[in-house]
């Protein structure tokens, strides 16, 4: 196999043109047959195998620079740097991350997770290059939706200022940009990336501007006559506009065309983009006729792509999406809004019924919120679904243009809490702290399915901004005989007992209920109870607890500074010592792993708070 030549960077130099085509093949051979095992992000990194090789091919690791944007494209990259024995633990507690970390390898320049970022990350490593005075290559790879996204757009306006060589690959598989126009611009821009080319356009000016009266009538005029023809023939016209060479369309499985154009890239100065067309999942027929299934994937059956574990109960998107579904019937004033996420977040169903209120932004939250304002503003309900992680890009545009106004907008954060396998950038373990901060704002956490579909419809109803934060995965269908009423700002009392108050916001009251269930049976009688509300705190029962009970414990699935536990300690305390354990996730990002594993490190499960609230005990006496 060709593969086993693959030791460290830069071996693929060393391979014929026959062992290139035939590394192309096991490559994605050797990335179906690992994620089908481990899961893992499959459609996207098998459309970018011939790109990730040509750049391998043409630009020395670690010394140039390669920075990926919506970094799990990475794997064939991770592969081309030696790193094929990880793939066993990708995305596992200590194994290989799914995206690229620079604690990982010299090879990996950014940490990335996130859309978008690539050409600012690059531009910095251009600029610093430039003012350090180094002589390696920055190559920004952009695509797979990353180009809807506002940042990306800024960074170009941004990187036409550069004077030294920065390369831009935009990876094109119709996510991003339009079809491109065939062979006439394919012709043109082999002809101007010659230096011949330039030094005539230079010198035909030059010769026209110094004819008497009329020269520089001419220039001008030549000058607008080309622009005009460009416009109509080349599919970068809005690049150059803002003074990038532009460079395609070319074939993004074609390796020796890519590395061709990737060395006259390098060899201009200034910013270049070279527009590359790929096909998401190509090479197994599964992921490229459902791209979206196969972007990031569970473990799945390699003959018919079917997922290995089949789903018996429902998850908590899928409880939105029903209700989202219904209401949309009921009420037309109902609007959803995404960011690339439709099936992710559960809106398909919506969409497909109710298209003309459906929105999806491309990856730009922070155009959604603002977006839904305006919405809600015209008297509209919008109903913004989104992650949690990704929801943090639209901070200033939830504090600036909702909730100063108090529009009724509705943030639906799917993914709240720990997520597993993708790691520190998508953990939604901030949230509440965020949102928690901003004037106007409420924060309801269901505890079960049955109460996620109750806070849905009073948000609807609800005249203020308001977040329903609930976890990934399977939806807690336990506790079912305790359905209280939504009431602004009210908790939900499930048991009550003596001595030992557990108050636990969303996900982890299933978690307390077991540790109520323990320690009960261990001599250790509490009252076990549901928040429902991170804010506003419910302060009335706060008071009462604090006056008749020993120890009072907040759970959450959120870092503890900023956190629900801090508010109710700071309210209860106001700096006096008191009797209040926060149970939390501690000051820290939390990297990737299954998610059992996780909540055990970090001491948010069963046992780690059983263990904690005994001690605290013993202290109190």
């Amino acid at each position: 196999m060709v593969l086993e030549k693959i030791k460290q960077e830069n071996d693929i130099k060393e391979l014929s043109q026959e062992e290139l085509f035939l590394l192309a093949d096991e490559i994605r051979d050797f990335l179906i047959q690992k994620i089908s095992v481990t899961g893992g992000h499959l459609a996207s990194n098998l459309g970018v195998v011939e790109l990730t090789m040509a750049l391998h091919l043409v630009f020395d690791l670690p010394k140039d620079k390669i920075v990926w944007d919506v970094g799990h494209q990475s794997y064939t990259h991770k592969i081309l740097t030696g790193r094929q024995s990880g793939f066993d633990e990708l995305r596992k507690y200590g194994g290989m991350s799914g995206f690229p970390k620079r604690k990982e390898s010299d090879c990996d320049c950014f940490d990335t997770g996130h859309s978008s970022t690539s050409i600012s990350a690059g531009l910095g490593y251009a600029m610093a290059r430039q003012i350090k005075g180094g002589d390696y290559k920055v190559v920004s790879v952009v695509g797979d939706g990353a180009m809807t996204g506002g940042m990306a757009y800024e960074a170009l306006n941004n990187a036409s200022r550069i004077r030294s060589n920065f390369i831009i690959v935009l990876n094109d598989n119709n996510m991003s940009i339009s079809e491109n126009v065939g062979g006439l611009s394919r012709h043109l821009n082999s002809l101007r990336t010659t230096e011949s080319y330039q030094e005539i356009k230079t010198g035909l000016a030059n010769s026209l501007s110094r004819i008497p009266i009329y020269g520089e009538g001419l220039v001008r005029r030549l000058r607008k006559t080309k622009s005009g023809i460009k416009q109509l023939f080349l599919p970068g016209m809005l690049f150059e506009n803002m003074g990038i060479m532009y460079l395609g369309p070319i074939d993004g499985h074609d390796i020796l065309g890519m590395a061709k154009a990737f060395r006259e890239a390098a060899k201009f100065q200034g910013p270049v983009l070279v527009h590359v067309m790929t096909k998401k999942g190509k090479g197994y027929l599964p992921a490229e006729r459902h791209p979206a299934r196969f972007h990031g994937t569970e473990p799945f059956e390699i003959e018919t792509g079917l997922p290995k574990k089949k789903r018996v109960k429902a998850n908590y998107t899928d409880v939105f999406s029903t209700v989202m579904y219904k209401l949309g019937g009921r009420d037309e004033r109902i609007v959803a809004l995404t960011a690339a996420m439709l099936d992710g977040t559960g809106l398909k169903r919506f969409h497909n019924k109710y298209p003309e209120r459906f929105f999806d932004v491309g990856i730009a939250e922070e155009h959604m919120v603002t977006f839904a304002a305006g919405l809600a503003a015209a008297g509209l309900k919008p109903i913004v679904a989104v992650y949690s992680s990704f929801l943090q890009r639209a901070y200033d545009q939830i504090l600036h243009d909702v909730c100063i106004q108090n529009l009724p907008v509705v943030f639906a954060v799917d993914r709240a809490g720990l997520v597993g396998s993708d790691g520190e950038t998508h953990q939604g373990i901030f949230d509440i702290s965020y949102l928690s901060s901003i004037p106007n704002m409420t924060i309801l956490a269901p505890k079960n399915k049955w109460e996620l579909s109750d806070m849905i419809k009073f948000a609807v109803d609800f005249p203020s901004p308001i977040a329903i934060r609930y976890p990934r995965g399977e939806a807690y269908d336990g506790l079912s005989d305790f359905r209280t009423p939504i009431v602004y700002g009210k908790s939900e009392i499930i048991y009550e007992e003596s001595e030992i108050a557990l108050i636990a916001l969303g996900s982890m009251v299933k978690t307390a209920e077991k540790v109520w269930e323990t320690l009960k049976k261990e001599g250790y009688p509490c009252t076990l109870i549901n928040a429902r509300f991170a804010k506003p705190l419910d302060e009335e029962l706060l008071t009462r607890l604090s006056r008749q009970y020993k120890l009072i414990v907040t759970l959450e699935e959120n870092v503890i500074l900023g956190g629900f536990g801090e508010h109710i300690t700071k309210f209860l305390c106001g700096g006096k010592t008191c009797r209040i354990l926060n149970i939390a996730i501690p000051d820290n990002y939390v990297e990737h792993g299954n998610v059992e594993i996780l909540r055990k490190e970090i001491g948010i499960d069963e046992v780690s708070i059983i263990e904690r609230v005994k001690a605290e005990l013993e202290q109190l006496g």
